[in-house]
């Protein structure tokens, strides 16, 4: 709290957490509604910011996406969270999509359950995050873009693996001309994707009013990339431009690309920040850009990225 108030330069609010493990309730339905019964007795409805988060595998939560949010809010947030599995995300990947699934839509659909009883002038902004498996969780309670846009003031997910469902209609329905490693949705209406935010966020000059999604995703981060039709088929981002970071003389073989991007997968969080699946620093002007929070100056986020650069 002191370290959001000398951010600030104000007095900051001491942040609400809540987190349900699995040992709290039998079944990830039991485990939301313990998590938004303590979340209400808490507070975390009282404030005028509230982040619902779908955790890693292991139930981990990036905290570099979780105090990005606090300090932009000046302390006057709750966040709120459930695990739904103890093991590593890479073995989640194969075993436990579904738990990631169920974890995600129910413990939104709990959470709002409550805020939407609220009367319309005393809910707090409801945003939604999550990062890698995490993201395909949070994008489960949600059936595309307008239902993002209805029923949360914004979202932002990083490094979303490539089977994540809105993430690939998004991307796969992307407007002409777009890249696959950047695309563009419906002219950044609502749903935006960002390589490196610091450097913008596409489309730029476009209206982007109202509830704001945004993916941040790194070309060189395999997870967003990585999918078993590799094997057979060419991406569209192999022939693109590629992102400052993957090499230039990259293309694709049959089967070779495809265990070339697999046997990165292990590798990916072992990188310095800003590249692979490695997101900190990023979170900054993600979220300034989903929140537009009042009175952050240029000056303001360069401080920021530094404090969550140590983060981790």
């Amino acid at each position: 709290m002191s370290d959001i108030g000398k951010f600030t330069g104000h007095p900051a609010a001491e942040p609400i957490r809540i987190y349900a493990g699995l040992a709290s309730a039998g079944g990830a339905q039991a485990q939301a509604a313990l998590a938004a019964a303590d979340l209400q007795r808490a507070g975390g409805f009282q404030r005028k910011n509230l982040l619902v988060v779908t955790t890693t595998g292991s139930g981990w939560v990036d905290p570099a996406l979780v105090d990005t949010f606090e300090y932009l809010t000046g302390g006057d947030c709750a966040t709120v969270a459930i695990q739904y599995s103890y093991l590593p995300s890479w073995i989640s990947y194969l075993v436990d999509q579904s738990k990631a699934l169920a974890a995600g839509r129910a413990l939104f659909d709990a959470v709002y359950g409550v805020w939407a009883k609220l009367p319309a002038g005393q809910r707090p902004r409801l945003f939604v995050a999550g990062e890698s498996l995490g993201s395909f969780g949070g994008e489960a309670a949600f059936t595309g873009e307008n239902d993002l846009a209805n029923r949360t003031s914004g979202a932002l997910f990083a490094g979303p693996p490539n089977f994540n469902t809105l993430f690939r209609e998004f991307s796969d329905n992307r407007d002409a001309g777009s890249p696959e490693v950047q695309p563009v949705y419906q002219d950044g209406r609502t749903v935006r994707f960002a390589n490196y935010p610091t450097a913008g966020i596409t489309p730029e000059g476009q209206p982007w009013e109202g509830s704001r999604v945004l993916y941040l995703m790194h070309p060189s981060d395999p997870i967003v990339w990585w999918s078993p039709h590799l094997i057979f088929s060419q991406p569209d981002w192999i022939s693109e431009p590629p992102g400052r970071d993957v090499l230039k003389g990259m293309f694709w073989m049959p089967f070779i690309t495809f265990w070339q991007v697999t046997a990165d997968l292990p590798f990916s969080t072992g990188v310095p920040d800003g590249h692979g699946h490695r997101y900190s620093a990023e979170y900054v002007d993600g979220w300034n850009a989903v929140m537009r929070p009042a009175g952050i100056t240029p000056q303001d986020l360069t401080n920021l990225r530094k404090i969550i650069a140590e983060v981790r």
